[in-house]
Parts: structure tokens; sequence; C-alpha cells
């Protein structure tokens, strides 16, 4: 938590953006940290940064990793997961390529709606991408829905931090805990 408020001290915009990506790439790193602390940077007196601009930096860092994300459910598409699940791995995490075709199935038919609104669920708002990609759902719907949800999720956690102030860790704090029990 120190290194990311650092950092944001340090960059401003720019390390909001990249924390974001960072995050949207290795789910484990707390974006309720980084944009609640954002929005409280925005009510310092000595701070130049605005809740919009840490709006804008943080959607534009969470395209970024989604897009990344993206291009690896593309890579590793459906055929080659569906090989990579017939041996030894799919025994161990008890997946067979016909879960592999049901799950890409069943993500041709909601898939919009889950990239939309998997967004607002930590941990599956970053994954979210990776059956995007494998699926090959056209880049325009892709980005508009992420850009979308995740301009609102950014939004309400960047607005609480400005609100809440000094006491925008009890929100991460809170965030946090909601995450584990969505992880669970």
């Amino acid at each position: 938590q120190a290194i990311i408020i650092s950092i944001m001290n340090k960059f401003g915009y720019l390390g909001v953006m990249l924390l974001i990506a960072i995050e949207n790439i290795f789910p484990p790193i707390p974006s309720e940290v980084i944009l609640t602390f954002g929005g409280f940077m925005t009510k310092q007196p000595n701070s130049s940064i605005t809740i919009l601009g840490v709006i804008i930096a943080a959607t534009i860092g969470s395209i970024m990793g989604a897009i990344t994300l993206y291009y690896i459910g593309k890579i590793l598409n459906k055929e080659r997961l569906s090989k990579i699940v017939s041996g030894k791995i799919g025994k161990i995490l008890r997946i067979k390529p016909k879960d592999i075709d049901s799950a890409d199935k069943w993500f041709d038919r909601k898939g919009n709606k889950t990239v939309f609104f998997c967004r607002f669920i930590p941990i599956v708002r970053s994954l979210i991408s990776i059956p995007a990609g494998m699926s090959e759902m056209p880049m325009p719907k892709f980005l508009a829905y992420t850009t979308i949800g995740s301009a609102i999720w950014n939004t309400v956690l960047v607005v609480i931090g400005s609100i809440v102030g000094k006491n925008w860790e009890k929100v991460a704090e809170v965030i946090n805990k909601y995450s584990k029990v969505t992880l669970i």
C-alpha cells in the first residue's frame, strides 16, 4: 500500500493510469486503494489533480490492462485451451474440453452484458477480458462495454475517496473484504 501511495504522490495522473493498468493485469493489486486514495488526493490543499482527471487516468489504465488480457485470451484461444485441459492440467482442475466449448457458447450469448457487469466485481473485472478475447468478441463492443463499466467503477471509488477524505483507508478495507468474499 505504501508503494502505491508513493507512486501516486510522485507521478500523479500517470501513476494512477499505470497502477490501474497493472492492477487489471495482476488482479491482486487493489484498485480500491488506488482509486479511493486518488479521490482523497484531489482534496489536498497542495494538490493539482482533479476528480475528473483521476477518473480519466484510471479509465485509460483500465482499458490498457483490459486490452492486454483480451489479447492474451485471443492467443490462448479455445482450441489451445481445449488441448491444455485434455491433458494432466485438465484432470487436476477437473475441466474437460467440452467445458471450454460450453463456456465459449455461453459467452457468445451473454458476453456483452458479462463484460459490462463484471467490471463491478473485484478480481473478475480484470479476468473477464480473457474469455472476451478467446471468444473473439468484436473489439469495438469490448472497448465500449469495458470503458463504460470501468468508468462507472472508477467514478464511484474516486468520488467516495474524495468524500470520506482521510478515512479513505476504511473504505478501501471494506471493499477489500468484498473482494475476498467474491474471490472465494
